[in-house]
């Protein structure tokens, strides 16, 4: 992806903060107990997390008594994220692209980024957190896959909606099953930064009404750049298909998977 269209298409995210707050999932609870017992997070854990959104992963590590700064790049998702962590003291919420900001003199024990780290500039973002850890501190990602699974006949169906209205929709595009997903530590071996990283996976199911949906649909850079007139054509069609043929409501899988390195020496 070329520099500036993904400078665009992060920007996508805060144009409907409140919209993001309200579809979007959060994580699932294994995935922090798996932080506590793998990264060390809890009390006086002092946490940096690259784009904190709307707080869906700051709050529960808030609640762990962690101290976090959250640097977030949209003034409007801060804005949210700072509303939904007043009540912890310890937690700061600064606006400003992760590539920017400068890193304080002291390290942290943990940097986090909760399906945010792909947004990062790939020159930057490997090196500036290995910077912002102490020695043997971790770097904890979280990345987000759409897989088979869940109400399976409508996601073959919904492929003529997208093929119809949005043109870079490959021809019988399908999803793939988790166990196709790779696991990927080629950029963090690259660096020498940090030694060998460790997965683990959550596989799991969110329903959704009609409205859920499209408004989850609404909150993905992707939906968001399309044109209004295309938009609301692949929209229409999807609500037209989960009323028509799937009683209004379907079952969506999602795989989370919560990728940890420890900083080398």
């Amino acid at each position: 992806m070329a520099d500036h269209d993904l400078h665009r298409l992060r920007r996508t995210f805060d144009e409907d903060a409140e919209l993001y707050d309200r579809a979007r999932p959060g994580y699932p609870a294994e995935l922090f107990r798996d932080l506590d017992r793998l990264a060390g997070t809890g009390p006086g854990c002092r946490v940096l997390e690259i784009g904190c959104g709307t707080g869906k992963a700051t709050v529960p590590l808030a609640e762990r008594g962690c101290a976090i700064t959250a640097v977030e790049l949209g003034a409007d998702m801060a804005a949210v994220a700072r509303r939904h962590l007043a009540p912890f003291p310890e937690v700061e919420v600064v606006t400003s692209a992760f590539e920017d900001w400068p890193l304080p003199p002291r390290p942290f024990d943990v940097v986090l980024s909760a399906t945010a780290f792909h947004w990062i500039d790939p020159r930057v973002r490997v090196g500036k957190a290995a910077d912002a850890l102490r020695p043997g501190g971790v770097l904890a990602t979280v990345a987000t896959y759409h897989v088979a699974g869940g109400s399976e006949e409508f996601f073959a169906q919904v492929q003529d909606c997208y093929e119809r209205f949005d043109p870079a929709t490959p021809p019988g595009l399908r999803l793939s099953p988790s166990r196709d997903i790779p696991l990927d530590s080629a950029e963090l071996d690259r660096s020498g930064r940090f030694g060998p990283a460790a997965f683990r996976r959550y596989e799991w199911d969110m329903p959704y009404t009609t409205d859920e949906y499209v408004d989850v649909l609404n909150t993905y850079s992707g939906h968001r750049a399309l044109g209004p007139e295309a938009r609301a054509g692949l929209l229409g069609c999807i609500r037209s298909l989960i009323d028509g043929l799937h009683g209004g409501r379907i079952v969506k899988r999602y795989l989370t998977e919560l990728r940890l390195a420890h900083r080398l020496p």
